[in-house]
């Protein structure tokens, strides 16, 4: 079992594609293909399940994954030691869903570039009801969730900024020309929210029982920017993070309808594993989001 086919397969484990393993450890697919095959063939296990085009971890290899990221961590520190800090090197795998993806990571991610060119990211795109269970199984290094404050005892959990939901119309829509709004006048009204089993969502649900409004027409999406698309064609009321609507209110194609969610606080927050070792290109990536992030 060498060294590389090791780094190998934790890149193949985190990027679920051959291609882009290949492209973030520069080799040539066809080597990336056969190191894995080899690790398999010397382990006696398959380690991925190979599903037309998709990858997705055997149990084996999840178990597999879980006992060498802490060789591949220690291998890391030692290299750090020996290594000057300022000219960083090695690979860190962010993850976090599509909110925070488009509208709170590309500064941090753009500055900590501007700082460590040498580190490879790998970002992943991942359900915010999943982020926590990629920690766990060693497949991020840090990532951002969108939720009520967090508490694990797993995990260091650490809030950078509030984000403030709201409900939003188009500017024709017939309640976006009220200054107050009461219950009854969401009867029979479209609410876009995302699916069941997001956390905001389940806030949402909650504050309109609270209120005894129990019976709500959904439609319902996987995508904040399907959101925010429908309800500026008018088709309902969406239920968004201000800063995923800032340019649209601007413009003039959603308003923000009077009505205040009552206890809900949703915090944009960092997230990592208590037992993992912080490297020092960890470090500077949670220093970077500190700055651009919690001072907001």
């Amino acid at each position: 079992m060498e060294l590389r086919q090791l780094i190998t397969f934790r890149t193949v484990a985190v990027t679920l594609n051959f291609t882009r393993a290949a492209e973030v450890l520069n080799y040539v697919p066809s080597n990336v293909t056969m190191q894995i095959k080899a690790l398999e063939e010397e382990l006696g296990i398959r380690l991925f399940d190979r599903l037309g085009k998709q990858l997705a971890l055997t149990t084996a290899g999840k178990r597999f994954l879980t006992h060498i990221q802490g060789v591949l961590d220690k291998l890391d520190e030692a290299r750090s030691v020996v290594h000057d800090n300022e000219n960083l090197s090695g690979t860190l795998t962010i993850s976090a869903n599509e909110v925070i993806c488009a509208y709170r990571l590309p500064a941090v991610f753009q500055r900590f570039r501007s700082r460590h060119p040498g580190v490879r990211l790998i970002f992943r795109s991942v359900p915010n009801q999943e982020l926590k269970q990629t920690l766990l199984e060693g497949t991020s290094d840090v990532v951002y969730m969108l939720d009520e404050p967090i508490r694990s005892s797993a995990l260091v959990v650490e809030p950078l900024l509030e984000e403030n939901f709201r409900l939003f119309a188009a500017p024709d829509h017939p309640l976006a020309k009220q200054t107050d709004l009461r219950l009854e006048d969401f009867h029979n009204e479209v609410f876009l929210t995302n699916e069941k089993g997001c956390p905001y969502r389940t806030m949402f649900d909650r504050s309109f029982e609270k209120e005894g409004m129990d019976s709500i027409t959904y439609l319902e999406f996987q995508s904040a920017e399907a959101i925010k698309q429908c309800a500026i064609s008018g088709i309902g009321i969406a239920f968004l993070p201000e800063i995923v609507v800032e340019v649209e209110v601007e413009r003039g194609e959603l308003v923000a309808l009077p009505w205040q969610i009552p206890d809900l606080h949703v915090y944009t927050q960092m997230l990592w594993h208590k037992d993992k070792w912080l490297s020092p290109i960890m470090e500077s990536f949670i220093e970077a989001s500190r700055e651009l992030l919690a001072k907001e």
